[in-house]
């Protein structure tokens, strides 16, 4: 798949990611959970879904990226 702006919008999708990713570790669940409910800013399984989704997320654009230049040289083969 090509897009107008290449691989940078794949680098510009990492970097958003991981921005994310790190404040999701810093929310720290098991630190919130150990609070009564009513004292919860975020819901702690909440925040642990989201850092696995953007865990998976993460690994996808970095596989993506590290494909690209395979996708590249075949194109030129072909």
């Amino acid at each position: 798949m090509s897009t107008p702006t290449g691989d940078n919008s794949l680098h510009e999708l990492e970097s958003v990611v991981e921005a994310e990713l790190a404040m999701a570790e810093s929310s720290d669940p098991a630190d919130a959970a150990e609070l009564p409910v009513t004292e919860w800013l975020f819901d702690p399984a909440d925040a642990q879904r989201d850092e696995v989704g953007l865990r998976s997320l993460l690994g996808a654009v970095e596989a993506l990226e590290g494909d690209a230049p395979l996708g590249d040289a075949m194109d030129g083969r072909a």
